[in-house]
């Protein structure tokens, strides 16, 4: 999806024009390219574009509608629609360039694992001395998280996700470990075994770390649960058919993990994944249980289907004795984030708000939403339970996302900063460089906090 313009030679040329601009861009052009504007009725609007021959036919130029002010997804629209070919922003602003790049590249993502491409993407040539180095390592990321949440559960189950994340580890030399099945026990992870062990497909806790142990601490967490049946409280076959995505957690992780590791941060990176499959068995997990956890509080299992914060659990507090400077944890883990929020937008919990302000600021610059939500106290008695120390879920229809998080609380020391985020992963249509499919939600700007926090 990207050149570099000494390796090519025919190049058309990408002229950017929002709308109010329009009238003193046609008082500048020539009347061969007044007659063509006119002969294809071309109005300047957000998204439209109009390809403009020279005087022998030959396409030299796209005139490109966009806002007043243009965002990573102004010319998101053109890789798939353009013909195939080599084409150059007339932008000398190295930071536009960059931003535009990015929707571009992200534009020409699409997930060919299984049936060939409808098409090429046309391809965005590098001027100049240009840095495109950064656009390069948010593309991988980004192509990473998406490719992992796409790939079925057949495919990407704890051991397939353990082997991304030890390939990740290898590419940047970061140390790699992994407690697997029956070891989970010895090694005190008695909820995430507890989880996996209804599956034939052995469940782990992945351990990524990277940087120097003198540098402040950060720890991430991704729900790596491959494939969510909702356990012995069996889900329909249609909250089902979308559970692949339901690692989307530990594919955030993994994500953020190799654009902290590849822009050098100077931090101490852990990253801690629980991987299971929710399986029914004979040894499944049951409702009614009461599971130990690795903190030491237990757990009543009033619901199968709340797996994820059950996982979490025992990476939480594992993640808690270190006593990091900052946990982060991902996860698709409630319906009902995403009917306070809609499909696009993550919610965001802090017990830090100064941290949770300045995030939610860093959000709104980026163009990469997140939005919080409060850890309401109050509530944290309705997951009382009569035999054990908490239960994994509420009886009350109410709050659901709130209850999640609070739950995940009580496994994160209160000394320390944390965030945790409840998010969808998944674009359930298609928009201009946002396919349909997996997705990673709020990246830029956790990554964009990390950077101002701890580059300096």
């Amino acid at each position: 999806y990207f050149v570099a313009k000494d390796r090519v030679k025919e190049i058309v040329s990408l002229v950017l024009v929002a709308e109010s601009q329009y009238e003193n861009w046609l008082r500048q052009q020539d009347e061969f390219t007044l007659n063509w504007l006119m002969s294809n009725n071309y109005k300047s609007k957000k998204n439209s574009y109009c390809m403009i021959p020279s005087r022998t036919g030959v396409i030299n130029k796209v005139l490109v509608g966009i806002d007043e002010t243009p965002d990573l997804w102004s010319i998101a629209h053109l890789p798939m629609s353009l013909p195939v070919g080599f084409y150059a922003l007339e932008t000398s602003h190295e930071i536009l360039w960059q931003e535009l790049a990015l929707g571009w590249g992200l534009a020409a993502y699409s997930y060919n694992t299984y049936k060939k491409p409808i098409r090429e993407a046309a391809t965005l040539v590098i001027p100049e001395n240009q840095s495109h180095e950064w656009v390069q390592a948010q593309l991988q990321a980004f192509y990473l998280v998406r490719d992992l949440i796409n790939t079925p559960a057949e495919n990407m189950g704890p051991e397939e996700l353990s082997f991304a994340a030890r390939t990740l580890a290898k590419h940047y030399k970061a140390e790699f470990a992994e407690v697997v099945g029956e070891d989970l026990l010895r090694e005190n992870y008695p909820a995430i075994h507890a989880v996996g062990r209804g599956s034939t497909r052995a469940p782990r806790l992945i351990d990524l770390s990277w940087g120097d142990v003198n540098h402040p601490k950060i720890t991430l967490v991704g729900k790596g649960v491959c494939f969510d049946s909702g356990g012995l409280d069996l889900k329909t076959a249609a909250d089902m058919s979308l559970m692949k995505k339901d690692m989307g957690g530990a594919a955030h992780a993994l994500g953020l993990a190799s654009l902290i590791m590849d822009a050098k941060l100077p931090v101490f990176l852990r990253v801690l994944i629980p991987a299971v499959e929710n399986a029914v068995s004979g040894s499944s997990y049951r409702p009614g249980d009461v599971i130990p956890t690795r903190k030491g509080l237990t757990v009543e299992i009033g619901h199968t289907d709340a797996e994820g914060r059950v996982v979490l659990s025992d990476a939480l507090a594992a993640a808690s004795a270190d006593k990091p400077d900052l946990i982060i944890d991902f996860a698709t883990l409630t319906g009902a984030a995403k009917v306070a929020l809609g499909t696009e937008i993550p919610v965001m919990f802090s017990n830090d708000q100064d941290s949770a302000n300045f995030m939610a600021e860093i959000s709104m610059a980026e163009n990469d939403l997140v939005w919080q939500l409060p850890l309401y106290a109050s509530y944290r008695s309705m997951l009382d339970s009569g035999i054990a120390d908490i239960n994994n879920c509420s009886e009350s229809g109410y709050a659901g996302a709130i209850l999640a998080a609070l739950f995940l609380q009580s496994f994160v020391d209160e000394d320390i900063p944390w965030f945790h985020f409840d998010l969808m992963a998944w674009n359930v249509v298609d928009k201009p460089g946002r396919p349909k499919g997996g997705e990673a939600m709020g990246l830029r700007t956790v990554f964009r906090f990390l950077e101002r926090q701890y580059k300096s």
